[in-house]
């Protein structure tokens, strides 16, 4: 895979999703979910670098990067150490081609997250999720979706993303 780590942006064009910049977005996910760690957090980008899919982006989205819930508002981890969970994206067509048919809430365009809910949708991606579980010591629940859906969520929802590795396309 030749795909690098998204560069973390700064100054006076840095880019935002949602009202955050990245920077903003990096810090709060190596406070919280790394326990401030920056080693930790980069062990978790090398190994989902190696399990990506050419042509496909990583990101992260939710409560590790905002810190609070959004159901509720309620601060990242609040019902205790570990309790929240990470939710990771990859964007792009060849993930969707690891995800059954009942995976999918748009059919080849947008899936459910593979997670304790839902562990059997992708089974090829059983093995770097129990890795992701045991090298964050909480729920790391994987969705595969196209570039489009990230621009909606984005845009639309008002929901910023991390990007982690790779580039997401839509703009």
């Amino acid at each position: 895979m030749n795909q690098e780590p998204s560069p973390q942006q700064s100054g006076p064009h840095e880019d935002t999703r949602a009202g955050m910049t990245e920077e903003e977005m990096r810090n709060n996910v190596i406070r919280l979910a790394f326990g401030g760690d920056l080693q930790r957090f980069q062990a978790f980008l090398d190994v989902i670098q190696r399990a990506l899919p050419p042509e496909t982006a990583a990101v992260l989205r939710g409560s590790s990067v905002t810190g609070v819930r959004w159901e509720d508002g309620a601060p990242f981890d609040a019902d205790g150490p570990g309790t929240s969970d990470l939710d990771l994206t990859f964007v792009g067509p060849k993930i969707l081609e690891h995800f059954d048919a009942s995976g999918f809430y748009i059919p080849a365009v947008h899936t459910k997250p593979l997670s304790d809910k839902d562990p059997d949708i992708a089974p090829p991606l059983l093995p770097l999720r129990e890795q992701l579980n045991e090298m964050t010591g909480r729920p790391v629940n994987i969705q595969g979706t196209r570039d489009w859906i990230m621009f909606v969520r984005e845009h639309l929802m008002g929901q910023p993303y991390l990007t982690l590795i790779g580039k997401v396309e839509a703009s």
